[in-house]
């Protein structure tokens, strides 16, 4: 695995610790996408080679599921 790819996935990992924090006030839908985004990021991350726009848009399509999850 590349370096910049080894950085990107870290930094993603260590913002979703510090974003899920946060959570204790929030409703299931808002952590849901929460975790969706989390989740989207790391993936889109892995499949594009720890591209930004891959990583963002992954954080984006994981969000919206994860917002539309038990609605």
């Amino acid at each position: 695995m590349k370096s910049m790819q080894k950085f990107t996935i870290s930094a993603v990992v260590a913002g979703m610790l510090f974003g899920l924090g946060g959570c204790a006030g929030m409703s299931s839908q808002d952590k849901n996408t929460a975790i969706g985004a989390g989740a989207g990021a790391i993936g889109g991350a892995i499949l594009t080679g720890g591209s930004g726009i891959g990583t963002a848009g992954g954080a984006a399509v994981g969000g919206i599921i994860g917002h539309e999850i038990n609605k």
